[in-house]
């Protein structure tokens, strides 16, 4: 019989900034995500508390295996963020925005995105948040497949609205 692997959520902290730079700096990641450097710098102000974003590691079966984040929108929603994301204001200014992605190459195409997701967005909403956003790159196929698996569909009247982001919302079962 195969079992499960289990699903762990921990806070980023300054010791996890080796793996996450030596997962930024992989090509499957610099394919998305922007610089290694300032990237690290951004996740060490979310650690430092510069920057709301909540970042957490997850783990399967205690072995760290990717990122995941939450972000508040309506700290977003001023004009320095509204220039090159528009979208932030056909948002309410109580919705939460999640990034996800999987640290080795070697555990994509896998399921792991998508059951970690939708576990997380699962926690956010019993949290109390109604609207869970996720914007990946609309040609970034493989993430926009795990997240409709995971639950989220694109929001129509958001979609074109900004070049290079499908904007997805988490459809709670």
């Amino acid at each position: 019989m195969v079992t499960a692997p289990t699903i762990t959520f921990r806070r980023v902290t300054s010791s996890d900034l080796p793996i996450l730079t030596q997962w930024i700096s992989s090509p499957h990641w610099q394919k998305w995500w922007g610089p290694t450097e300032p990237e690290i710098d951004h996740i060490r102000d979310m650690i430092e508390g510069r920057d709301s974003t909540r970042p957490f590691i997850f783990e399967l079966d205690g072995i760290p295996t990717g990122y995941i984040q939450a972000w508040d929108i309506g700290p977003h929603q001023t004009e320095q963020w509204v220039k090159d994301n528009p979208w932030l204001l056909d948002l309410p200014s109580d919705a939460v925005g999640v990034d996800l992605s999987i640290g080795p190459e070697d555990k994509l195409s896998q399921g792991v995105g998508s059951t970690v997701l939708k576990i997380f967005a699962k926690s956010l909403a019993s949290d109390g948040h109604r609207t869970i956003i996720i914007d990946p790159d609309p040609d970034n196929f493989r993430a926009v497949r795990a997240y409709t698996k995971a639950g989220f569909r694109p929001v129509p009247h958001l979609e074109g609205k900004t070049v290079g982001v499908l904007i997805m919302q988490f459809q709670t079962d």
